[in-house]
This record gives structure tokens, C-alpha cells and sequence, in this order.
């Protein structure tokens, strides 16, 4: 997802999008820079996109991609995205934790195919998953995930694959260690 705050600021965040019906359902927690911008703007952009790094990026800090302006709303679209969806804010299901945010579809552009993930891109995003719950998980269960998950990405990763799986390892080796101290 990217969103604007009202300065204009563009903030880039991994987002799980449902589906139902007409209407795309995003789901962010509290507290949550996407959430406060949607509900400021009323807009967002749904990315569709292959490259694993900015899923990553987004836990490590490494968030500084290539934006250009969207069509229909007042927004910015990733220059490396597959497709694009404009959305526009229709209501809001408050939650203490997890608010749903249904939204239409006011524009959607296909900017190059989508061929799937392979292992490595896979075990990138779960590993980008597990990374974003550290402070919930024991170490012997973060230990025992990316072990598995190296397999995918030892397999079949290329360059940017590595790139973001490095990224993800130095946060961990930080959270072990963050452990360890305490």
C-alpha cells in the first residue's frame, strides 16, 4: 500500500487487501501510519508487486523507492509495480485492534504481468512475515522458520531475492541478540 499524509509524505507498508464483492477490505492495525492517512484522505494505492525487496524494505528501513502520481486520486503508485489499484474510502468498521477499511476501486492500471513467485520470493515474504512479529514469537520459533525458509531461497533466489533475505537476517541477528541481553 502507499498512502500520503496530509503534507504529502508517502508512506509504503506491506497490506494484506480482501476481496468482497465490489469493494477491496483493508485491514490495518493500531496504531498504524496507513490507517491515519487512509482516514485522513480517504484514498489509497493497492501495489500489486513481484519485487520482495520493498516487502522487506518496509521491516529494515530500506523504503526508498521510485513513486510517480496516480491517475484518479490524490496519491502515489510504486514505478516498479505490476498493476495498480486507486482507491477510495467508502466506510469504516472501527475495531480496538484492527479496523476494516472498505474501499472502492476507482482506477486500476496493468503495467507488466504477473508470473508468480518463486521459492525464494516466497520464502522472502513469509520470512518479511515472521520478521514483523519478532516481539511475539520465541526465538527457537524464529529459529526453526528460517531455517526452512533458507531452503527457498538458497534454491532459487536471484540477486534482488538475496538483497532483501540479508536485510531480513541482519534484523533478526539484532533481535537475538536484543533477546539474549535481557
Amino acid at each position: 500500500m502507499t498512502s500520503m499524509n496530509q503534507e504529502g509524505l508517502v508512506h509504503i507498508a506491506p497490506m494484506g487487501i480482501h476481496v468482497l464483492e465490489d469493494e477491496l477490505v483493508i485491514l490495518p492495525f493500531k496504531p498504524s501510519t496507513t490507517l491515519d492517512n487512509i482516514i485522513s484522505l480517504g484514498v489509497a494505492v493497492v501495489n500489486y508487486c513481484d519485487d520482495v525487496r520493498v516487502f522487506a524494505g518496509c521491516l529494515t528501513g530500506h523504503r526508498d523507492w521510485a513513486l510517480q502520481a496516480t491517475d484518479k486520486i490524490t496519491g502515489k503508485v510504486l514505478s516498479n509495480a505490476l498493476a495498480h489499484s486507486e482507491v477510495e474510502l467508502i466506510r469504516v468498521e472501527d475495531d480496538a485492534i484492527r479496523p476494516k477499511l472498505f474501499c472502492k476501486v476507482v482506477h486500476t492500471v496493468m503495467h507488466k504481468p504477473f508470473l508468480g513467485f518463486n521459492r525464494g520470493q516466497y520464502s522472502v515474504i513469509e520470512a518479511a512475515i515472521l520478521c514483523s512479529r519478532l516481539k511475539r514469537l520465541s526465538l527457537e520459533k524464529i529459529e526453526t522458520e528460517i531455517e526452512y525458509l533458507r531452503i527457498g531461497v538458497e534454491k532459487t533466489a536471484g540477486d534482488r531475492e538475496w538483497e532483501a533475505w540479508n536485510w531480513l537476517m541482519v534484523l533478526i541477528n539484532q533481535h537475538k541478540q536484543e533477546v539474549k541481553l535481557k
